[in-house]
């Protein structure tokens, strides 16, 4: 049996800032990994290897060309590779014009790039099964292609990423930080308004302004602890003066300073309790405006952010479901598109998501609660291999899935206000995959 490898989502290309390919060395290293003449192998790109969309001031047919001469190494390498592997590509959402235009086989031919055009492929496993392959985006409303292979037709996903993704990377070298080139990192695309403002509060804002807030804040929440113990005391709830009579008894200890020190902290915390008190009643009615926008959102098929999460989760497993019934032999389903890897069990049958090589921004809450989230840069370079195995013990032939994610240091840019923000807090999340898994057949 041919081992297969599986990687998707490499976004190569872009304007401006975009078209710097962060992992291309790892990539190269990764393609020179696979060259063994004495194993039949074969490496398919589950789509959007490309990034044309993020290419608007090239003609469709000239992307390419301009890809190859931005990276001479790594097609290069992809011609070396070739010579002793099979290396398939299928398109995806964000290089779609590969199916449009049949000049785009031929010129990757010659880079022992085989071009399949087809939303979805198949390969045999021993035992009469196969592997279920596509990039996923026919299941996305935003980005399915309802006339594939048509350069006319076009999904609403192509207008929100040629028009605000080109805009805003075209702006970033006017901000004090090159943060915005990093937008093809933020999945899903729900969480822009997110990170645009983390964003803005960490590199944007004018620094005074942002340092003075945060003694600011700190002082309205001790402001808001000394209100709820006066109520507890008023409420009987705690003996009187059991937070007050320990206070000024500690400050006593400080004589003529003490008072001082009492006199300012009480100064402070009435000034501060004046504007709680403006600040709660004008929270109130946006609180319950905020709760019944949410409602009406909900009612209108939008979801909060775990609510997303978990939807487009459901979503894929459905679209599994619905190709195993019609593909009996299908064994495996194996998809890309939203930059998540994963694997889960369908019964017997097994659900892959080849993730992304794109720089991963992963949201890490402020370890003081009432800033904006961090989101922290990591790679996951993944890639699953699926070949022919035999069980341990009785030699029965099985599948064997193996699954890896490469090494790949981000070089941090963090402000130090981030990096204190985050100090203490969990910065990486656990991928929970195991690194092989063996299927009796």
């Amino acid at each position: 049996m041919t081992a297969y490898y599986f990687i998707s989502d490499l976004h190569i290309g872009g304007e401006g800032s975009l078209a710097l390919c962060e992992f291309e060395t790892e990539l190269i290293e990764f393609l020179k990994s696979l060259s063994n003449p004495a194993v039949s192998t074969e490496l398919i790109i589950l789509g959007d290897a490309f990034s044309f969309w993020e290419m608007t001031r090239t003609p469709p047919l000239e992307k390419l060309d301009v890809l190859i001469q931005e990276h001479p190494l790594l097609f290069q390498q992809f011609s070396q590779t070739g010579e002793t592997v099979k290396i398939t590509l299928i398109p995806g959402n964000h290089d779609y014009e590969l199916a449009c235009y049949p000049q785009f086989e031929s010129a990757l031919k010659a880079y022992n790039i085989h071009l399949e055009v087809a939303e979805v492929i198949t390969r045999p496993l021993p035992g009469g099964r196969q592997i279920w392959i596509e990039h996923g985006h026919q299941h996305d409303k935003f980005n399915a292609i309802a006339d594939f292979g048509n350069p006319y037709v076009t999904p609403l996903g192509y207008y929100i990423v040629s028009q605000v993704v080109d805009t805003l990377t075209e702006r970033a070298r006017f901000g004090k930080y090159n943060w915005l080139k990093d937008i093809e990192s933020v999945y899903p695309n729900e969480e822009v308004p997110y990170w645009f403002f983390s964003n803005y509060f960490y590199k944007e804002m004018t620094p005074w302004l942002r340092w003075a807030l945060v003694p600011f804040l700190s002082i309205a929440i001790v402001s808001i602890l000394v209100f709820i113990s006066a109520a507890l005391e008023r409420a009987g709830i705690v003996p009187d003066g059991f937070f007050s009579l320990s206070w000024l008894t500690f400050l006593k200890n400080f004589g003529f300073t003490g008072k001082a020190l009492d006199f300012m902290v009480n100064a402070v915390v009435f000034i501060d309790g004046l504007f709680i008190a403006a600040f709660v009643l004008t929270l109130i009615p946006l609180w319950l405006i905020f709760k019944d926008l949410s409602k009406t959102l909900r009612r209108y098929g939008f979801q909060a952010r775990k609510g997303l999460k978990r939807q487009k989760e459901s979503l894929y497993l459905q679209a599994a479901q619905k190709a195993f019934s019609q593909s009996p032999e299908a064994l495996i389903f194996i998809y890309g598109h939203t930059h998540q890897p994963s694997l889960d069990k369908l019964g017997d049958r097994y659900v892959l998501n080849t993730g992304s090589w794109l720089k991963k921004l992963q949201r890490v809450p402020s370890a003081l609660k009432f800033l904006p989230a961090i989101y922290y840069p990591s790679f996951q370079l993944n890639y699953f291999k699926i070949a022919a195995s035999k069980m341990s013990g009785n030699n029965r032939p099985a599948v064997e899935i193996v699954y890896e994610c490469l090494p790949k240091q981000v070089v941090s840019e963090l402000t130090l206000f981030e990096k204190m923000a985050i100090a203490g807090q969990k910065t990486h999340s656990l991928i929970d995959i195991p690194e092989r898994t063996i299927h009796s057949l």
